[in-house]
């Protein structure tokens, strides 16, 4: 059985392999994007919505590889708080476009 650190709350603090493993999942994501825009190898939208996909999994990355989350950890109240952060930031963001496209619309002169 392999022994694992974890403190009180349920968090592990994680492991070389798991640094390393994070650390290198991180640079693939990073040039991949990197070497897409330079040697333009799809078009500016396409480009675009890469970079962004590639954005979101090095978050995910990021938040379990180096940051620990995990459903396990605090009982589960750290990964609730990540969503209801990532829900409130969508309202947010989505909100925001929605009424500068609206006040776009409106205020054009005819």
């Amino acid at each position: 059985m392999k022994h694992t650190a974890v403190d009180a709350s349920g968090a592990s603090h994680g492991s070389v392999k798991s640094y390393l493993i994070g650390f290198v999942l991180s640079v693939i994501l990073t040039a991949i994007p990197f070497w897409m825009v330079m040697t333009e190898a799809a078009t500016p939208a396409t480009l675009a919505v890469a970079i962004s996909l590639f954005a979101v999994v090095q978050i995910v990355v990021h938040l379990v590889y180096f940051l620990h989350m995990n459903t396990k950890s605090e009982g589960g109240w750290n990964f609730v708080a990540l969503v209801f952060t990532g829900l409130i930031i969508a309202i947010v963001v989505v909100g925001s476009l929605w009424i500068m496209y609206n006040l776009n619309i409106n205020m054009m002169v005819h």
